[in-house]
């Protein structure tokens, strides 16, 4: 229900920029714009992600163990067998794409793998699986596009005015105003969304995994680990921080505000709360 509430707020505020620039006709052609990045997005970014991690297909045969064990967690989620990835970085992370559960792909970096243990990756591998089984990938990647999506307006009408309904011309302060507000209010959506979607995929890991002390102690093992190895591939390609299992561009202070992820703690907090049944 959060994560509904937040999708139509900012859809809303993609429509409302869309009117603000050209009246009802702006709001319409802004609402197309918008399916028109969502079905490029939901197509074509998993691909894309893959391409920028330089992602290396493996199976049986190059990765046996970290495939058998993708597997073993996939058949308990009730989910169909995703494509399975490495990532040579020496960071600590994983992260899931793919469009739906029948075009799913998990990868993880050879960093993780060695600095984990195998309970440990287990649970994480089962978190990016609750991720495919939620359908995250897909919420994720339309909530990125539509906040891009608002800023790009902004600034263009920022730059060119917005006209009423009546087709005069906007305000300009209005426009200035647009043009910092809406970003802003759009990042924050976003962010809020992605935070809920990795506290749903924390627990439905745990419960995949059936072990959420292990999922808990991955999380805090790998966020020490990122205070000194960075995830290279990420910081070319910030975008792409929501996808990964902790956020490798975590900053702390007012920039908590925009982190893609909940707090490592709180996420712990709440995974030692359900391995004690509460």
């Amino acid at each position: 229900m959060k994560t509904a509430i937040l999708m139509a707020a900012i859809t809303a505020l993609f429509m409302l920029i869309g009117r603000w620039l050209g009246g009802q006709a702006g709001m319409m052609l802004a609402l197309v714009v918008a399916l028109g990045m969502n079905f490029f997005s939901y197509w074509f970014s998993d691909t894309m992600v893959l391409k920028m991690y330089n992602a290396q297909q493996v199976d049986e045969s190059t990765a046996p163990q970290f495939v058998a064990m993708v597997r073993e967690l996939a058949a308990k989620a009730g989910l169909p067998m995703p494509k399975v990835y490495l990532i040579q970085e020496d960071a600590a992370n994983a992260f899931a794409t793919g469009r739906n559960p029948e075009h799913a792909a998990v990868a993880a970096t050879t960093g993780i793998i060695r600095a984990l243990s195998e309970r440990e990756l287990r649970g994480v591998m089962a978190h990016e699986l609750a991720h495919v089984k939620h359908r995250d990938i897909l919420i994720s990647t339309v909530s990125a596009t539509m906040a891009g999506a608002i800023g790009m307006l902004a600034n263009f009408g920022m730059m060119f005015g917005g006209r009423d309904s009546e087709g005069r011309p906007n305000n300009p302060l209005a426009g200035l105003l647009v043009a910092l507000l809406a970003p802003l209010a759009a990042g924050l959506i976003q962010m809020a969304i992605s935070r809920a979607r990795e506290f749903e995929a924390d627990r439905g890991g745990a419960e995949i995994s059936g072990d959420p002390q292990a999922l808990a102690s991955a999380l805090q093992k790998i966020q020490r680990l990122a205070q000194g190895i960075p995830l290279e591939a990420a910081e070319r390609h910030p975008e792409t921080a929501q996808m990964m299992i902790t956020n490798p561009l975590s900053a702390g202070g007012l920039r908590g505000l925009f982190s893609t992820h909940p707090a490592t703690e709180e996420r712990v907090e709440r995974l030692l709360a359900m391995a004690a049944g509460r």
